[in-house]
This record gives structure tokens, sequence and C-alpha cells, in this order.
């Protein structure tokens, strides 16, 4: 396998640069452009202090390099790792002379796609790298790490492990077909599968949450024109997000932003103003406000202090059957502007079991017990544990339902008394879906289609 270098650290300028290469010829390679200790000379794991010359010996930087031998590297090559100053000229030129001497330039995820090849992580750790290097919060940050220390991956091989048991046995019965014999016990079989589809579905339905905790939890700022949800939102984020006018029907288009509270990332979804559209445009953005509320996991209903009680109730009956099976917070906005007797009347009518906190988005009274309601009411899983399996991956959640559809059929053939051949055929594919998910079973598309999503030097 050839040997490829890259710059591993962010595009741009800083204090150093890290030139990660990998391969079979890495130190041959590395060696015509290091001038210090030979690395033939060099333990693994230990660092030294030298310069990086180009092809006419002339020095092109002061750096630490990195030896790191196979198989015990990253990727499971000899490694080696090139510190030098943070210049994008300095970067350029080494990985050019690199090159020059026989590198070739890595693509997106190929470090870590051959740390996979070479059995140094599974496909699901792999992809936890991607989930490390992009977590935005700290809930996101441990989930990612406790996939990629493999807790995800235990869990399936548990699972596997168990299923390949039993579908040996029955396989064993077809070669006795003649003699009627049974090796695997069919009520065993039944609560085993049973089991194995509870945790398969317990895992899948972690899906929802994991995938909030990753992207951030959606939180949908509905409400009437000129009620001063881009005020609101501009104020949560605490930056001039969104556009704000006097002007009924400013906000025409959906506006996303997100912020990290209480250790969860918050994705706030500032919607257009709810009313009678007036053009094709207005009503287009309205459209996406319903939408945007359907998928959120939290609403916060913006009230007008001042506004007329009937149009109050009016609102609510329109957001209503959008508003089900989420919490709703309505923010009783403007206070400061309205009169004590206005707001009393709005609170009144705002008697729906809802919770209600007033505040004023302009001013920033309030906003302090909003985000704690906001907190509390996001409900999503803790994640503490350094055993709890959280799924956050879309391909992991879609592999886990077909794997629960195979057993379920599993479970109706059992009842109906379905022959050995037909049984072992669900439960291989069961175990199919599994092995999909770690890389056991795996195709180069599925392969070109993770790793094309990293960074190159990754």
């Amino acid at each position: 396998m050839d040997t490829i270098c890259a710059v591993s650290t962010p595009h741009g300028m800083g204090g150093i640069a890290v030139i990660r290469v990998s391969g079979d010829d890495a130190l041959a390679i590395v060696q015509q452009r290091w001038q210090g200790k030979p690395l033939s000379q060099m333990a693994s794991h230990t660092a030294h202090l030298g310069h990086i010359i180009d092809s006419r010996g002339e020095i092109l930087d002061e750096a630490v390099l990195t030896l790191f031998r196979a198989p015990h590297s990253f990727t499971g090559e000899d490694v080696v790792e090139l510190s030098c100053h943070g210049s994008m000229w300095i970067q350029q030129q080494v990985v050019a002379t690199l090159i020059d001497a026989g590198c070739r330039a890595a693509t997106g995820g190929e470090f870590t796609q051959r740390a996979f090849a070479n059995g140094k992580m599974d496909l699901s750790q792999a992809e936890a790298i991607a989930d490390v290097i992009a977590s935005q919060s700290r809930a996101s940050h441990h989930v990612a790490m406790n996939q990629m220390r493999g807790a995800f991956s235990r869990q399936l091989s548990t699972l596997r492990s168990q299923l390949l048991q039993f579908v040996s046995l029955i396989e064993l019965e077809l070669d006795f077909s003649e003699e009627d014999v049974t090796f695997a016990d069919r009520s065993r079989l039944t609560t085993l599968a049973t089991d194995i589809k509870n945790v398969i579905d317990s895992l899948a339905q972690s899906y929802q949450a994991g995938n909030a905790i990753k992207n951030g939890l959606p939180v949908a700022i509905v409400g009437p024109t000129n009620a001063g949800k881009s005020t609101l939102l501009n104020t949560l984020l605490g930056d001039d997000r969104a556009l704000v006018s006097d002007i009924k029907g400013t906000t025409r288009d959906v506006i996303e932003d997100t912020i990290v509270m209480g250790g969860t990332l918050i994705r706030f979804i500032d919607t257009a103003g709810i009313r009678q559209a007036t053009d094709v445009i207005e009503s287009m953005g309205i459209e996406r406000s319903f939408k945007k509320m359907d998928e959120a996991r939290i609403v916060l209903w913006v009230v007008d202090a001042s506004a007329p009680v009937d149009e109050v109730e009016e609102f609510y009956v329109q957001i209503q059957p959008h508003c089900r099976d989420k919490a709703v917070i309505a923010v009783v906005n403007k206070v400061d502007a309205a009169s004590a007797f206005g707001v009393e009347r709005v609170l009144r009518k705002l008697n729906h079991g809802i919770m209600t906190i007033q505040v004023s988005a302009r001013e920033g009274s309030g906003i302090e017990r909003l985000k704690q309601e906001i907190i509390e009411a996001t409900a999503l899983p803790q994640v503490s544990d350094d055993n709890a399996v959280i799924v956050t991956n879309a391909r992991h959640y879609h592999a886990l339902v077909r794997a629960s559809q195979a057993l379920n059929r599993t479970l109706q053939g059992l009842e109906s008394g379905l022959s050995g051949d037909l049984l072992s055929q669900d439960i291989r594919e069961c175990m199919h879906y599994l092995g999909e998910i770690t890389g056991e079973i795996s195709t180069d598309d599925i392969l070109g289609e993770i790793f094309a999503h990293f960074c190159i030097g990754k």
C-alpha cells in the first residue's frame, strides 16, 4: 500500500501544524527530508527535534518528529508526525517536498479508513472519530467518546454472538434432517430472540434523543407577526442573528442558530410570523413555520403582552395540532411596554396547562429563567454513564430497524412452526444488519460514502 501524507491540523495559520505520514515507506521517505537523528535509531513513540529539508537540502523549518512504528500506531502502519511552525507557506512546502520524495496526498478520512482496514477499530468506532471532532457540547462529546471507546461495538458483538450460537444449531439440524433431530430448543430461541429484539428496539428508540444531542435539540420560536420572535432569538443567542423591524412579516423564512445551554446543544429556529399571508413568499414561509413546529422538541410560543385576548386564543387553536407530544412554553413578551392589567388578562387566557414565562426580549428581563426552563424541558437521557449507549448515526438507526424487523419475522416463524432453513435465513439477516454497523459486513460503496465526509488528514 502506498504511503500517504496530509496536514492533520485545521486549515489556516496557527502556532504549529502537524503533517502526518503513514505507510510502508513512511520512514524511508521522511528520512530523505529529515536532518537530525536517523529514524532507524529512533524508538517507537518518541519525539525528536531536527530540521525538515527540501530536495536541495535547504532547511524549510525546525520541527519535532514523532515516530510510531507499526503495528502500534493509529493506522496500524508506520506513522511519522512532523510538528512544524504554522505558516501556511511552510505547511505547503513540507507536504510538497514529502510528495516529491514519494508520498501521495491523502484523501478525506484515508488515515482512519486504513485504521479500520488494519483492524485497529471497527466501522462504528471510525465514524465516532468524526463525531468527536465535530462535537459541540459536553453531551455530544461524551456520547461520541463512548462510541469511539467501543461500548456500542461490544453490545452489538454480544448480540451477534448469541444469535450465531443458535443459528449454528439450527443449521446443524439441517444436516440431520432425515433423522428428525432437534438441537436448538425452540422455546429458548423464542426467549433469546425476544430479549435481543428488546435491546435492538431500545437502541433504535434512543436515536431521536441521540440525533438531538449530536445536531442540536430543535426549539421552534413561533408566534404571530411582530410578537418579538426575532428579538427573542437574538437575545437568547447574544447576537444580532435575525433582522428586527416594526414592520409586520419581516421574517419570511426560517432562521436557525445553535448555542450550548446546560451542556446540551440547543438549535433555535426562528419562524415566520403566522397570520393570513399577504403574498406567495410569505405563505411559503408560514408553511415552513408549521413544518418546523412539527420537527421541534420544544415550542416557544411568543405572545405579545399587549395583544387582544381573543387573538391569543385564536392563535393557540392554530398551533395546537402541531404541538402534540412536545413541551410548549408560552413566552409572554413585551411586558415592559404593556400595562399590568393587560398582561394579567393575557395570562388568564393562557390557561391550557402550559408553562408561562413573562419576559422582555428587548430589555433582557426574564431571559435567564426562560433558559433554565428550556434546559429542564430538554428531557434528554443522562449521558454520564460510561456504559450507556445512545445511537446518534442515521445509518446505524436504519440498520437497527431492519435487524428488528428480521427478528420479528423470526418470532413469527417460531410461533407458526416455520422450518429451520427459513428461521436460519431471518436470523442471519438480523446478524447481517448488525454486522453492517460495525463493518464486519461492508461494501466499497458504503465505506466510500462514510469516509468521504471526513476531513483530510484524519
